[in-house]
C-alpha cells in the first residue's frame, strides 16, 4: 500500500501544499484552526508524520489556567457541573487549558472572598458560583480593576451585566414553573415555596418570576411566604414537613433553591405523594426516581454540557488579546423533564 504523501495530506485537508508545509515546519503564522484541519486529515489518511503534526499543534496552542469555585462538593449537581467543565475544556482545540476546580464548604462571605482571591492569584480567569454579598462584590470588582476576567456561573452576580454570566434566564424559569403549576393542579389551592437563600440571584429571580405569573394569570391560588432551606437537605425536609402538616389544602410545592432531596424525602414519606404538584430542579438520581414514582411532577434543568462549553469559550475569548474586553454573557434555554420524557 502506497504511503500517503504531503500532496495527499493537502488534498484531504482542502489546503495548499505550501500551507501544509508551514504547519509541518511549525510556522507561527498558521492559524490554530488550520493546524487542526491538517491534524484531522493526517489521522484520516494515516500520514507518517502524524506524531510530529500533533506535537506542532499542541506546542502552538496558547496556554491558560482557568479557576472555578463551585458550591458544596457533596451536592451531585455541582459535581456534574465540574465534570461538564472538565469535558468542555478538554474539547477545546485552539487553546491548552488547565482547569482548577475548587468547592466551597464554608459559604460565609468572608471565606468566599478569601477563596476567590486565592484562586485568582494563580489563574488567568476565574468563574464563581456564589451568593451576592457586599464583601464578595468588592472582591470581584477589585479583581476586575486589575484586569482579571471574572465569570458567574449558574447564578448572576451583577444585575447590570458587569460580571460575565453563563446560565439561564431565571425570571423565565420561575414563570415557566408557575405556568406548570397553574395547568397541572386540578383545583386552585395554596402553594408552598422553598428558597435556599435569597442572596443567590438566580433563586431570587426564580421566585420573582413565579409570583409575577400568578399575579397576572392565576389569582385563585394562594402563594405562601417562602421558607428558607439554607441550601440544606435536612432543613428542606423539615420545612416541607411543616408545610404539609399545617396546610391541608396545599396544592403544590415549588423548590426554587437547594435542598430538593430533603423536600422529596418529606413528600415521599407523607400520604400526599402523587397528589401534590411538585416542581424542582435538575435531573439527578434523586429527582429521576421522584419523577418516575410520581413524587415529583416536573424538573427544570440546566443544559450543563452546552453551558460549560459557552463558559470555557467565553473565558478563552476574555483572555485573548484580540477579543478581550467584550461581553461574554451567555443565556441558554433550559430543559424540562417529566416522568414520560426521561
Amino acid at each position: 500500500m502506497r504511503r500517503p504523501t504531503i500532496k495527499d495530506l493537502a488534498e484531504t485537508a482542502g489546503l495548499s501544499v505550501a500551507t501544509v508545509n508551514r504547519v509541518l515546519a511549525g510556522a507561527e503564522s498558521v492559524r490554530g484552526a488550520t493546524r487542526q484541519k491538517v491534524l484531522q486529515a493526517a489521522e484520516q489518511i494515516g500520514f507518517y508524520g502524524l506524531g510530529a503534526i500533533n506535537a506542532r499543534v499542541v506546542a502552538s496552542r496558547p496556554r491558560r489556567r482557568f479557576g472555578f469555585l463551585l458550591l458544596q462538593p457533596h451536592r451531585p449537581f455541582y459535581q456534574n457541573c465540574a465534570a461538564a467543565i472538565r469535558e468542555a475544556a478538554a474539547a477545546m482545540t485552539d487553546m491548552d487549558i488547565e482547569v482548577r476546580i475548587e468547592f466551597l464548604e464554608d459559604l460565609s462571605p468572608k471565606n468566599t472572598a478569601a477563596r476567590i482571591q486565592a484562586l485568582a492569584a494563580v489563574c488567568d480567569s476565574i468563574c464563581i458560583t456564589t451568593a451576592v454579598h457586599p464583601l464578595v462584590i468588592q472582591t470581584v470588582e477589585a479583581l476586575q480593576a486589575q484586569g482579571m476576567p471574572v465569570f458567574a456561573f449558574i447564578t448572576q452576580l451583577s444585575a447590570t451585566g458587569q460580571v460575565h454570566y453563563v446560565g439561564l434566564d431565571n425570571w423565565k424559569v420561575g414563570r415557566t414553573a408557575a405556568w406548570a403549576v397553574d395547568h397541572m393542579c386540578k383545583v386552585p389551592g395554596k402553594i408552598g415555596v422553598l428558597l435556599g437563600n435569597p442572596r443567590y440571584r438566580n433563586q431570587e429571580m426564580n421566585e420573582t418570576g413565579f409570583r409575577s405569573y400568578f399575579r397576572e394569570h392565576a389569582t385563585g391560588f394562594t402563594l405562601l411566604e417562602p421558607l428558607q432551606t439554607f441550601e440544606s437537605a435536612a432543613i428542606a425536609e423539615e420545612m416541607t414537613e411543616t408545610l404539609l402538616r399545617e396546610n391541608a389544602d396545599l396544592a403544590a410545592i415549588y423548590v426554587a433553591g437547594g435542598g430538593i432531596s430533603g423536600a422529596l424525602n418529606a413528600i415521599g414519606n407523607s400520604k400526599r405523594a402523587g397528589d401534590l404538584v411538585v416542581i424542582g430542579y435538575e435531573l439527578m438520581d434523586v429527582t429521576r426516581s421522584a419523577l418516575l414514582d410520581g413524587t415529583m411532577t416536573l424538573a427544570i434543568c440546566h443544559p450543563l454540557p452546552q453551558l460549560a462549553h459557552r463558559l470555557i469559550d467565553g473565558m478563552c475569548r476574555a483572555t485573548s488579546a484580540a477579543t478581550a474586553g467584550g461581553n461574554f454573557t451567555s443565556i441558554l434555554p433550559f430543559e424540562l423533564y417529566t416522568r414520560e420524557s426521561i
